[in-house]
């Protein structure tokens, strides 16, 4: 499955209010793997660049100014885009600022129904903690020590280790090799043979129930649809 971890930087808040894209980061994975593909750019938002902006991503308006439009790129960037689920952490933000720029180009909105926003699953995986990436990085023991403001694709490029975190991919795949080597030791190197009666589910019905119903208000064609098959 193709994936796009995807950061983007701002001159505000709203893109209702004026405010515009100024850089977009993105890198590809691949079944959960880093393909080692990226697109990142920066763009002429053709405004000012608010200090409080500037605070957080040290973008100044005269270092952007040289850039390209996004005018001038966004083909580019929905070609490289494609048909990929996009995983971005607090997607709408990020989401209002895509569709408002493609809308200005006159190309067509991305699908909320294609995002996966690991906002979200944080906050769902970890009730009550902070879930700000700076947050999960320190849970989960990845080095943003490069991170001293907010850049497009450093940030995506931590969220993709975030990502792999918070959906169990790495653990998981190195926990079921190790444990299939052990088995496999313990017989002899001979093949493992499926159990003669299957375990007990661990899953509470309350917490089965709760989980449907989180299914059920995603909309006919979320992502995670598949996945309650």
């Amino acid at each position: 499955m193709r994936e796009i971890i995807l950061d983007t930087e701002t001159t505000g808040l709203d893109p209702n209010e004026g405010h515009r894209l100024v850089e977009i980061g993105c890198v590809e994975m691949i079944d959960r793997n880093p393909t080692g593909a990226t697109w990142h750019k920066y763009f002429n938002p053709e405004r000012d660049m608010p200090v409080e902006a500037f605070n957080v991503h040290g973008l100044s308006a005269e270092f952007l100014s040289d850039k390209p439009l996004f005018a001038e790129l966004a083909q580019e960037f929905v070609d490289f885009v494609g048909d990929a689920h996009l995983v971005i952490h607090n997607a709408g933000f990020d989401m209002r600022f895509l569709n408002a720029e493609l809308k200005r180009v006159n190309l067509a909105a991305l699908a909320m129904d294609r995002v996966v926003d690991t906002l979200a699953m944080a906050r769902r995986k970890h009730p009550g903690a902070r879930a700000s990436l700076d947050e999960l990085c320190q849970r989960y023991g990845i080095d943003n020590s490069k991170r001293v403001k907010h850049g497009a694709l450093l940030d995506a490029e931590i969220l993709a280790e975030v990502y792999i975190e918070l959906t169990g991919g790495r653990q998981t795949a190195l926990s079921l090799a190790s444990a299939s080597a052990a088995i496999v030791a313990r017989a002899g190197g001979g093949t493992v043979g499926p159990r003669p009666k299957a375990l007990p589910s661990r899953i509470r019905p309350e917490e089965l129930a709760a989980h449907e119903a989180f299914i059920a208000g995603l909309g006919e064609n979320a992502l995670w649809k598949k996945y309650a098959q």
